[in-house]
């Protein structure tokens, strides 16, 4: 294994070579990336600026401009629309939720000017031909499991009310069919349906996250579920809904988590 002594020398030629302190984040995930060999982390950094720098800044301006609001300086949900059809995309379109990632958005139906540029600019974007051909790719994003992850739990806080730490129930609602349409979890309905019958309030941040785990790691006849397992009560509270209504049967589902 390296030595940190070699680890701190190659992030600092890294550092010295690209010519500014204000890319030592950038340096650092480059040799993290390349598994801290110098030469790769140097083919990395360039390859990611060559990508930001093929995206023309005017014309990102010019874009910006076009779906900016006409009385605050942010993209909201008129503008929003307007680059959906643009794009030929319906706005529910879960695209939409990858593109709001890429953008590390911080509110759904809103993007700032350094989201809206500094998205497209990561994705080497200066152009509504551009963000159309990468639509594809996007979609596919949500069939990597460590991406599907990240997308999953950046659309808690996307899709949030400003200064509530909780995700209203219809919303979180709405997510998981948007979310879970792209992983064929089977209980995701019969979770729905036992939210709006039995808990109808909003949703923490760990039954959020938790979900996930529950989905990707339960077998949906729950054959392999731990009734002693650290779940949060309301999961737990599902499974009993689930044995109590007879809605599943042991050997009758198919492993969800073989498709992650």
């Amino acid at each position: 294994m390296e030595s940190l002594e070699n680890r701190h020398c190659g992030y600092d030629n890294v550092v010295i070579i690209v010519g500014c302190n204000s890319c030592e984040k950038v340096a650092l995930q480059a040799l993290k990336v390349s598994d801290w060999n110098l030469e790769g982390a140097f083919d990395v950094f360039y390859s990611q600026s060559q990508v930001k720098s093929s995206a023309d800044t005017r014309r990102l301006e010019e874009l910006y401009n076009r779906y900016k609001d006409p009385y605050a300086d942010m993209i909201l949900a008129d503008g929003i629309s307007l680059l959906c059809n643009d794009i030929q995309v319906d706005p529910q379109d879960i695209v939409m939720l990858v593109l709001s990632w890429h953008m590390k958005a911080a509110t759904m139906c809103e993007f700032s000017k350094q989201e809206f540029i500094g998205g497209l600019q990561s994705l080497g974007i200066d152009s509504l031909e551009k963000l159309r051909e990468k639509l594809p790719f996007m979609r596919s994003e949500m069939k990597d499991e460590h991406k599907f992850r990240e997308i999953y739990n950046f659309a808690f806080s996307w899709a949030k009310e400003k200064g509530q730490k909780s995700l209203a129930l219809d919303t979180a609602i709405g997510m998981w069919q948007l979310l879970f349409a792209e992983k064929e979890w089977p209980l995701v309905e019969h979770w729905c349906q036992f939210l709006q019958a039995r808990h109808n309030k909003a949703i923490s941040r760990d039954t959020w996250s938790q979900l996930l785990e529950f989905a990707k790691n339960v077998d949906p006849a729950l054959s392999n579920y731990d009734a002693e397992g650290a779940w949060p009560y309301l999961i737990d509270e599902f499974v009993e809904y689930l044995t109590e209504n007879s809605i599943v049967q042991i050997g009758q589902m198919s492993d969800w988590s073989q498709k992650c």
